[in-house]
């Protein structure tokens, strides 16, 4: 017995299982909790699973001893939403899980925030640039982030807040942007969007989890952080990691944009008289813009990745039962 737990808000998406994979493997927790409104990606044994609603003031009963809150429950899909549910969710979401940990006196909080607090760039960018969050996503979670600061902030010197700036993360029950893409190219129908040197900062999800306790471990009482691969990678780059590993045709096909943003607004077209599609202009000009994400403070603070670009999207297919990308 450890006498320490765990909750994890937004626990049974897509990095919470990984979050909670790995916690179960440490072998250093007496109880786990995973607060979510959905079904877990996939069952980690030892493992309690509670109905939560971050967007609710949370009622759930709070395990005895030193417990870490992990908040990763967020609306984050973009566009997808309208602009009031990503506040509604990822900035109430984080005044409740506050008060929360306030009342239960939990005084370590790991918060996932996102890249999209910088806006999108086609120069570098890393903890010291400024914040200029364009969607309602990004803005939704930079004030989220200050709310949890503000919580810190009551007691300096007792409470320790990690703030986590991932960028795309990938990896097993992904069933995001990589997925789609690993589709695409093994059925030799992936197009570049205008261009194909677009960076796309992105991250292995198990070096993700990994940095969130390299993190914890530090002596500082309050980290920020990007999460990113250290080198940057293009659209080419990645699709030509998935080649080399899967042995799928290399993608060579550029749509120009102007064709594009024609797609995008038949979608906008569809979508008006009733069809289901997430295809729009807004879409269009985001998979065209880079997202320039340097992860400095890790690479300064000696966090030991595991995984580059091919190893990981190696590891992802050796997890995965069909033996592509699941």
């Amino acid at each position: 017995m450890t006498g320490k737990s765990a909750i994890v808000f937004g626990g049974c998406g897509f990095i919470g299982s990984h979050l909670l994979k790995a916690l179960a493997a440490s072998g250093a927790y007496d109880q786990l909790v995973s607060a979510d409104i959905r079904k877990p990606r996939f069952t980690v044994d030892g493992v309690s699973y509670v109905h939560c609603d971050v967007r609710e003031p949370i009622t759930l009963a709070c395990p005895p001893g030193e417990v870490e809150i992990y908040n990763l429950a967020a609306v984050h899909t973009t566009p997808g939403h309208e602009d009031w549910e990503y506040f509604f969710t990822n900035t109430l979401g984080a005044v409740n899980v506050c008060d929360f940990a306030r009342r239960h006196g939990v005084d370590r909080i790991v918060f996932t925030s996102s890249i999209s607090v910088y806006g999108p760039s086609e120069t570098p960018k890393d903890e010291d640039s400024v914040l200029e969050p364009e969607s309602a996503y990004g803005r939704s979670k930079f004030g989220a982030e200050q709310i949890h600061r503000l919580w810190r902030a009551e007691k300096p010197e007792a409470r320790k807040l990690v703030v986590v700036r991932p960028a795309v993360i990938y990896g097993y029950t992904e069933s995001g942007n990589f997925t789609r893409l690993a589709g695409l190219l093994r059925k030799g129908r992936f197009v570049f969007p205008g261009r194909k040197d677009t960076i796309k900062a992105s991250g292995y999800v198990e070096d993700l989890v990994a940095s969130f306790g390299f993190a914890l471990a530090r002596p500082e009482m309050e980290i920020t952080y990007n999460f990113c691969h250290p080198r940057s990678y293009t659209a080419e780059d990645i699709c030509n990691a998935f080649s080399r590993v899967a042995g799928y045709a290399p993608a060579t096909r550029v749509l120009p944009m102007n064709v594009m943003l024609g797609v995008g607004l038949a979608g906008e077209v569809a979508a008006g008289v009733g069809m289901k599609t997430s295809i729009n202009r807004a879409r269009m000009h985001k998979l065209n813009r880079s997202t320039n994400i340097v992860p400095k403070r890790l690479v300064e603070l000696g966090f030991p990745y595991r995984y580059d670009l091919d190893q990981s999207l190696a590891r992802w297919r050796e997890m995965s039962p069909s033996g592509h990308f699941d």
